[in-house]
């Protein structure tokens, strides 16, 4: 089956990760047919991203990470994955028309960076945002440190990342995060294409390019820390913790 499906009806296109068995985990296949799917959309008026299953995604499949890293493929392997996120952002970013993305569950870990692309985001009441990056050791990537910081400034970031923090569906409203909160976010999508099919692409193309902020330079520089330290005992040990947390739970 496929990692990414890529349907389009009405002009709409819908984009679903489906690995819903390991809550849409992020490994470097996933991402690269994400990025194949995207060179498929062609020119709809309008894109959903949603992720199949009780999350939208937890971000890095930290398991593939620690087997990667044991096998002495770990630096290739997070250039490979870590690289094919941020396409994805940048090309989701850059779309003329406005990205809806559909968020449930968790949505941690780099992750966050294709919510982030997204223009017009519904969340539901039980979903959250979460970094998990210093419980297993990772340098921030996604659009953390530069995408998110931008938007929501860069003390709430620091704090977030130090503690671990979490943010609420409701809080992540609050924050211009998202734009809706709801238990029928299919409902609200619904409402928001039909607003969407009565305006003109041009303009809304417009209103994207001359707000839109070039996110790869921090992307960039997520994507050497993230290299440097995937191999280093500290993150080796972070892992193994993290992983053995999980099987206890």
């Amino acid at each position: 089956m496929s990692l990414v499906t890529l349907e389009a009806e009405a002009g709409v296109a819908r984009l679903t990760l489906h690995r819903e068995g390991r809550s849409n985990a992020l490994t470097a296949e996933l991402l690269e047919e994400l990025l194949a799917a995207l060179d498929r959309l062609g020119n709809p008026r309008a894109l959903v991203l949603s992720g199949a299953g009780r999350n939208f995604s937890t971000g890095g499949d930290v398991a593939r990470f620690a087997a990667e890293v044991e096998a002495g493929n770990g630096r290739a392997y997070a250039q490979r994955t870590v690289g094919a996120l941020n396409e994805a952002i940048l090309r989701l970013a850059a779309l003329p028309c406005p990205v809806i993305a559909r968020v449930q569950g968790a949505l941690t870990g780099g992750a966050l960076g294709l919510v982030l692309a997204a223009d017009l985001v519904v969340m539901t009441p039980g979903a959250f945002i979460q970094p998990w990056y210093a419980v297993v050791g990772f340098a921030p990537d996604g659009g953390w440190t530069g995408m998110l910081a931008d938007r929501i400034g860069a003390d709430r970031v620091r704090a977030l990342h130090l503690l671990n923090g979490r943010v609420t569906a409701a809080e992540a409203q609050a924050l211009g995060l998202a734009q809706a909160v709801s238990g029928d976010p299919d409902g609200v999508i619904a409402g928001w294409l039909s607003v969407l099919a009565a305006h003109e692409p041009g303009s809304m193309a417009a209103v994207k390019r001359l707000l839109a902020r070039d996110p790869a330079p921090s992307l960039a520089a997520e994507l050497a820390a993230f290299v440097d330290r995937i191999e280093t005992p500290e993150v080796r040990a972070g892992m193994a913790r993290f992983l053995h947390s999980l099987e206890r739970a």
